[in-house]
């Protein structure tokens, strides 16, 4: 019998994504073994303070430690949340599949009688751990105080009840994953509040010559979402974002058209621009190049200038 050792991090959800593609891939081919290695990654070990510092350069540090052991053949494949990577992988490595996405959107978590984010109050307490989030909040209700909320998912839940937080802002697809989803009060529309890159996906790498392990992986991928964040990944790369630049993107395919809309914000939340395009659906990436020349044409330059000083 066929082996396969999956290298994960050791969090509810990445062991959730893990055990989700070891029971696909042993689903489509009964005689595969499939095995789970944790690892701690540098962003399991620093305080969550620290982690509020980091720049784009440290996107890896949740994935540093999985692509060194699959280097050394320790484990052949890993199962990321796609927005964990850095938009280019060491080129040993190659995303072998991007199975079907789940929810892209961002969920409100807020007491009983809150079914909608203009239901808050004008001066709610609302947690989340996301520039991304925060500015999108300010732009909807410039009074609304967002504090820092970090944490695994079942902990940033605790935190709103535990803090009296008046709602917390939390990725729709982990909630679900996790079993959450009743819990959620309202969620936002990506026109309304644009998610981050990738978010929602997973992509399953593996080492780029190891040609056995991608054909096993093959029979996961569904295309329209690899070209879904394929160009939000491009948009990404164009505009030469970081952690510290409030920045959220979006390709769909709808009605047989392609899609794209982003956004890209000052820190402070005082600038914004929003971009979108329409286009074939064929045509998703040049859609997302497009968006971002516009953007950048538009003051999303000087913006991006000022947060890397």
């Amino acid at each position: 019998m066929k082996r396969l050792v999956i290298g994960s991090r050791g969090s509810q959800l990445a062991l959730w994504q893990s055990n989700y593609i070891q029971s696909e891939l042993q689903r489509l081919n009964p005689q595969l073994s499939v095995e789970i290695l944790v690892i701690k990654t540098t962003g399991d070990k620093i305080s969550e303070s620290a982690l509020g510092g980091l720049s784009g350069t440290d996107k890896g540090i949740f994935v540093k430690e999985i692509e060194e052991a699959l280097r050394l053949r320790e484990v052949d494949l890993a199962v990321h949340s796609l927005k964990d990577l850095p938009t280019e992988l060491a080129p040993d490595f190659t995303i072998a599949a991007i199975p079907a996405r789940a929810d892209v959107r961002d969920a409100l978590v807020a007491g009983p009688g809150v079914g909608h984010w203009d239901q808050l109050r004008p001066d709610a307490r609302i947690g989340t751990s996301s520039l991304r989030r925060t500015v999108q909040l300010r732009s909807l209700c410039k009074d609304f105080r967002v504090e820092p909320l970090r944490g695994n998912v079942d902990t940033r839940l605790r935190k709103r009840r535990e803090q009296g937080l008046d709602a917390v802002v939390l990725a729709a697809a982990g909630l679900s994953r996790l079993g959450f989803a009743s819990q959620i009060s309202y969620l936002f529309p990506p026109e309304v509040m644009l998610p981050a890159v990738g978010q929602g996906a997973l992509a399953i790498e593996t080492r780029a010559g190891d040609e056995l392990v991608i054909r096993d992986l093959a029979r996961l991928e569904e295309p329209t979402t690899r070209a879904c964040v394929n160009a939000e990944r491009a948009f990404l790369k164009r505009m030469g974002g970081g952690c510290q630049t409030p920045m959220g993107a979006y390709a769909s395919v709808r009605d047989g058209r392609g899609h794209f809309s982003a956004v890209v914000a000052d820190p402070a939340g005082e600038k914004m621009l929003r971009g979108a395009s329409e286009g074939e659906a064929t045509a998703l990436e040049r859609l997302a190049l497009e968006t971002a020349d516009d953007l950048l044409a538009r003051g999303a330059d000087r913006i991006l200038r000022e947060v890397q000083l």
